[in-house]
């Protein structure tokens, strides 16, 4: 019976230490899967990758006329209103003509005088010519003096010259009605073109300043709303990247619900530099991008943010953009790269070597971070073109960028965190 019972208590204490033992081994293994970093992973794919480059700017027309006067007065007469529909040819403004009027009546009497005063002065050469014939005939015969021949022939000279004048001056008053005659049909100002009334900054009664004397009044603008282009600021860093054909994809912020396809038909040669001198300068060229088909709604002076889609690669190895990063411990293993710069001194080429560190991504190997190096290419907004160094299907870790970016290293224990996988697949 004893027996039995000392028995019974060694199998008791033996299961206790099972337990125990195992229960330590569990500890131990759960501590160093505890130690691990928390990851996401991903398969490496292909996909089609585009290059883009943002801008803002504003939608504008691409025929936009300002409409003037060239005759100042009041304005008697409105054809149309802001938003108005207008016909080429179609009367939109009528300046009130007393002044003009006045001023042709003025003109007139100068070349009716002009014309009286030739009359005049032709009638003088008439009689000075007389004189200076009859004057010849009695000097020939010895019955008068040179003296008197003289005189008469500087008589006749000076009415020839008073003559020639005269006509000079009844051309010039004609060339002056004449401009008046036009300023005169001016009052009356007619649709340059087609389109929509964009802008009436006049009202009836209202006093205009003429073009003919200065910079004069704008009275209205009349744009073709069925040709509308984007125009954005690209920056300098960019602009090389875009090309005369690129497709833009244009955002406004009066219409957000819908996407506008445009090309880019313009680049700017010459740069905006705003903010010059300044610690904030900033360097942009203008990009024209025309609107394929434009929206009914669009408005010249809208706000829009344009994606123009500079380059595309197809069906090529991508990875998400957080998980390539840089690191400095695969520094020696790097090519060099040299750059070659002219030596202040003796003129001599002076070969600088210098060192970048490479792109890397991780690999998950056994729950252990890879190091591998990688050529990269185009990126989008999501992915990048992984060109050597990855193949396809190789589980790559892609999050979180903390830990891609600073606390993996190669052979870094990990742990791959289900939750937030699950959530970036879905994404």
């Amino acid at each position: 019976m004893a027996k039995k019972k000392s028995k019974s208590k060694m199998i008791t204490l033996l299961l206790i230490g099972v337990v125990v033992i195992g229960g330590g081994i569990a500890t131990y293994i759960a501590s160093k899967r505890d130690k691990g970093t928390s990851v996401t992973v991903e398969k490496v794919h292909r996909r089609t990758i585009t290059q883009i480059v943002s801008a803002i700017g504003k939608i504008q027309p691409e025929t936009e006329v300002k409409i003037s006067s060239e005759a100042s007065g009041e304005v008697v007469f409105l054809g149309a209103k802001d938003g108005d529909t207008v016909r080429s040819g179609q009367p939109l403004v009528r300046i009130k003509p007393d002044l003009i009027e006045t001023q042709l009546e003025q003109f007139e009497a100068s070349a009716n005088a002009a014309k009286v005063s030739i009359e005049a002065v032709k009638a003088e050469v008439t009689r000075s010519e007389a004189d200076l014939k009859r004057i010849s005939e009695l000097y020939k015969k010895e019955f008068a003096s040179r003296e008197e021949f003289d005189r008469a022939k500087a008589a006749f000279d000076q009415a020839q010259s008073r003559y020639q004048s005269s006509l000079a001056e009844y051309s010039r008053s004609l060339s002056a009605l004449k401009q008046v005659k036009v300023q005169a049909t001016r009052t009356s100002i007619y649709a340059p073109m087609s389109g929509i009334v964009t802008s009436r900054t006049v009202e009836l009664g209202e006093k205009v300043l003429g073009t003919a004397q200065m910079q004069g009044t704008e009275m209205m603008r009349i744009a073709d709303l069925t040709v509308m282009n984007a125009l954005v600021d690209v920056d300098e860093n960019d602009i090389v990247n875009v090309k005369i054909g690129d497709t833009a994809r244009i955002t406004v912020d009066a219409i957000p619900e819908r996407t506008i396809i445009g090309l880019v038909i313009a680049i700017a040669h010459s740069a905006k530099v705003n903010k010059l001198g300044t610690q904030d300068e900033v360097t942009n060229f203008q990009v024209k991008i025309r609107i394929v088909d434009p929206e009914s709604k669009l408005r010249p002076g809208m706000s829009c943010n344009v994606d123009i889609e500079t380059e595309t690669h197809r069906d090529v190895l991508s990875v998400p953009l957080q998980a390539v990063t840089v690191r400095d411990t695969a520094f020696n293993s790097m090519p060099d790269v040299t750059q070659n710069r002219l030596s202040t001194t003796n003129d001599e080429k002076v070969k600088r070597v210098t060192k970048r560190p490479p792109s890397v991504v991780f690999l998950n190997d056994k729950l252990k971070a890879k190091m591998v190096k990688v050529e990269t290419g185009l990126s989008d907004r999501g992915y990048i073109e992984i060109k050597s160094g990855l193949q396809e299907n190789a589980e790559i870790i892609s999050g979180s960028f903390q830990a891609v970016s600073r606390e993996l290293k190669d052979g870094s224990l990990i742990k791959i965190d289900t939750m937030n996988k699950s959530k970036w697949k879905k994404d």
